[in-house]
């Protein structure tokens, strides 16, 4: 029986370098394009209205993981650029639900194009093995992004 010569990394080494390297390539994909456009918070905004459809401010503040009065500001700011707009709630007219505007899907569309291209051209560059190995590993970033309901990290 041989022994494995190189021993798994710790937790942390592993937790060290994915973060940076995440870190990496999230901030070379929001610097594609121009630096004043919107931030992360508002595109994931716009993500969840164009791909879950109208939503409330509270129903996006627990989808996006935030608190009310943050998604508030967001809304009111992605109001203001025209990329939403309000409507009345059909069934609560307590309620205000919030709509992604053409400006507002073409603005995630045109961003989506662009990250998309820069991602493919550095992929461009990389190895059918690297390639593979990539492949491999998306869905254990997938994992990581969404851990199984009941668990928290």
């Amino acid at each position: 029986m041989k022994k494995n010569r190189h021993p798994a990394p710790s937790a942390e080494t592993i937790t060290a370098d994915l973060m940076l390297a995440l870190g990496q390539i999230v901030r070379r994909l929001r610097s594609e394009g121009n630096p004043n456009e919107l931030n992360l918070s508002q595109m994931g905004a716009l993500a969840r209205l164009e791909r879950q459809g109208p939503a409330t401010t509270a129903d996006l503040a627990r989808m996006e993981a935030m608190k009310p009065q943050s998604m508030k500001a967001i809304l009111a700011g992605l109001e203001e650029d025209g990329l939403v707009e309000r409507r009345p709630h059909p069934t609560d007219g307590r309620q205000i639900l919030f709509v992604l505007t053409a400006a507002g899907a073409e603005e995630r569309r045109r961003r989506g194009v662009a990250k998309r291209e820069w991602m493919m051209a550095a992929l461009a560059t990389f190895q059918p093995e690297e390639m593979r190995a990539l492949e491999a590993a998306i869905p254990l970033l997938r994992r990581l992004g969404n851990p199984p309901s009941g668990g928290s990290i």
